[in-house]
């Protein structure tokens, strides 16, 4: 059974490497999908898989639970010291975004870019964002008639918009990158996190390039 599926697995990444694949992929998780894999060989798998096929930038977004702000500092600390030597055989270009973060670091190398959003929240963000141009408008920098998109998207933390935003385990909707994933692809997963394997990452693939995207059209 295990070799029947290991050429069905190279038989898939086979044709999809023939098209297109996304140039931005968003992985949803939570801070509970980390706790039992603490060597955190999954999020290496899935950053692995993804370079192999030549995907350019992903984001990792791992909600954090907001009710006690002690136990989430403690998360996000735990979180942003153990995930980057964890990922540096994968790329040098890793940046761990926290709340209070104000730009993501540039990188001069052309190596994939990995973002990991540790409980940068979509409405945490856009709450910012809105903050940000009222007090420019207080200043006199700008006036109300003068806010539209452009400039609204120009306080955002997150400048670029993800081809495909994978929710893992999960049916629900995530609010990360509210603003930004509006034309994103969605993609639910039926199979938890810690069961997450590399044919069911490549059946994402496939399925976003059945797709015909609109953009809203």
């Amino acid at each position: 059974m295990g070799f029947i599926s290991s050429i069905y697995e190279w038989n898939l990444k086979k044709k999809l490497r023939k098209m297109n694949v996304p140039y931005h992929i968003v992985l949803a998780l939570s801070e509970s999908d980390l706790f039992s894999d603490t060597n955190y060989l999954k999020l290496h798998s899935f950053a692995s898989w993804c370079k192999d096929m030549g995907i350019n930038t992903v984001t990792i977004y791992i909600s954090i639970i907001d009710v006690d702000t002690l136990i989430s500092n403690r998360i996000c600390s735990k979180l942003s010291a153990q995930i980057p030597p964890a990922l540096k055989d994968i790329t040098s270009n890793i940046n761990i975004i926290k709340r209070g973060d104000k730009e993501i670091r540039k990188h001069n190398t052309d190596d994939m870019v990995l973002d990991i959003s540790l409980g940068y929240s979509g409405k945490y963000e856009l709450t910012r964002a809105l903050k940000e141009i009222m007090s420019r408008v207080k200043e006199g920098t700008i006036s109300p008639d003068e806010i539209n998109e452009d400039v609204i998207e120009s306080h955002l933390l997150f400048k670029s918009e993800p081809d495909i935003v994978i929710r893992a385990g999960g049916k629900r909707l995530t609010d990360f990158l509210i603003w930004q994933s509006v034309y994103s692809e969605l993609y639910f997963t039926d199979v938890n996190w810690l069961d997450f394997r590399k044919v069911d990452f490549l059946r994402v693939l496939r399925d976003f390039q059945r797709r015909q995207r609109r953009f809203g059209k």
